[in-house]
């Protein structure tokens, strides 16, 4: 099983087109070959390259800032000398001094498969940037941990942000190969746009769904520990729109569907059985305890539910995160009818909107979960046409 990366490097053909060029590579600690190698030095090795620029996306080129809106400024690489360039620092989007650097991107970040995970928003700005340029974008492509299936509710329009690229559920079931696609195609992108496939992935078959277990697990982002985490991320990502703690201070962040120190977690867990039982399959919900060491509710000991979407507990076809986070918040509700759990603060640079609605792409799951009156087949009829028309949208740029 190849990445594109390794595709790349092993194959001289493949690197034809780049001979002559001025390449810039976009990566992040992830971005290492099967032979754990950073994407930055295999490709610094070659003699038939020339790289003259690298590109950080949120968290750094080394991964190094913890929490959002934290940013990293440029530098100038001690090693070899060419410019690294912050794509969440002072800007977000390539600037023209920027995209000047080089003739072709390489894009290769690994993904969680989740539309909120900003770097599927950094590939859309990348290709806007390059877009009536001549530049050539080339994704050097990687798997969606999370594999194929579809959930959540379509962004609405108007509802864009960093962390909403475009009319996209939140697990969205594609590589970044195949969304930039979908990218080129929707916003009808003028770029010399190419996919470095992979060989060999199988994203329908076990134990990894996705995951392919030959390839260990490299942090894509400082909070991103392991595939139980990029599972259940689609709903545990929704934390951080709300007062509740997502486990960030912890050694398993975003693998709890809250943690607080005045919820009580046994009695939210017997709500939900009640409530909808049939969004709790594909995984198993663990009472625990954690006091966090930093973010939310620093210091306090907090009651939480944990999510294993691993080993025998796992089933890929029932396993729907969206729905699940949800449901915790709607029993949460339910028990403590006045908890404020939505928090209001700057989130992702929208200053605006409340940052679940950011979050979600619109206000309909915060609506329904405040609703008292609403049920679970009410967020169904809202999300399941939702989920058909994206499958429809993107069944034929699927690559795999």
């Amino acid at each position: 099983m190849k990445f594109g990366i390794d595709r790349l490097l092993a194959d001289p053909e493949l690197r034809k087109p780049l001979h002559g060029k001025r390449v810039a590579l976009v990566a992040h600690p992830a971005s290492v070959t099967e032979g754990l190698v950073h994407s930055l030095d295999a490709l610094m090795a070659l003699d038939d390259l020339s790289i003259t620029a690298a590109f950080g996306p949120q968290h750094g080129l080394k991964g190094d800032k913890q929490d959002n809106m934290v940013e990293t400024a440029d530098e100038l690489d001690a090693q070899y000398g060419i410019p690294i360039f912050s794509l969440y620092g002072e800007v977000r989007r390539p600037t023209p001094d920027m995209m000047a650097s080089a003739d072709v991107f390489l894009f290769d970040l690994q993904d969680l498969g989740c539309r909120i995970y900003t770097f599927v928003t950094t590939l859309l700005y990348l290709l806007e940037a390059a877009s009536g340029t001549g530049k050539q974008v080339w994704v050097l492509d990687r798997p969606n941990p999370a594999g194929r299936p579809v959930e959540g509710t379509l962004l609405l329009p108007g509802q864009e942000s960093f962390v909403g690229a475009g009319p996209m559920p939140m697990r969205h079931g594609l590589t970044l190969g195949e969304i930039g696609h979908w990218f080129m195609d929707h916003f009808k992108l003028d770029v010399d746009y190419r996919v470095i496939a992979m060989e060999g992935w199988l994203p329908e078959e076990g134990p990894g769904f996705g995951w392919p277990e030959e390839r260990i697990w490299i942090n894509p982002s400082p909070n991103a520990a392991n595939l139980n985490m990029a599972r259940a991320y689609a709903g545990t990502v929704m934390l951080e729109g709300t007062t509740l703690s997502e486990g960030r201070g912890t050694t398993r962040p975003l693998e709890v569907l809250f943690g607080a120190p005045d919820v009580d977690a046994a009695a939210v867990h017997t709500c939900m059985k009640r409530i909808a039982p049939h969004w709790m399959e594909g995984c198993a919900l663990r009472e625990c305890w954690f006091t966090p060491t930093f973010h939310k509710h620093q210091g306090e000991l907090c009651n939480a539910l944990m999510v294993h979407a691993e080993g025998p507990f796992y089933d890929h076809a029932k396993f729907r995160p969206w729905r699940l986070q949800a449901l915790a918040f709607k029993a949460i509700r339910w028990f403590h009818p006045t908890y404020p759990i939505w928090r209001d603060f700057p989130y992702e640079y929208e200053f605006e909107r409340l940052a679940i609605d950011v979050i979600n792409g619109g206000p309909a799951l915060r609506e329904w979960v405040d609703n008292p009156s609403a049920t679970p087949a009410d967020l169904d009829a809202l999300t399941l046409p939702d989920e058909a028309a994206w499958r429809d949208r993107t069944a034929g740029l699927l690559l795999y």
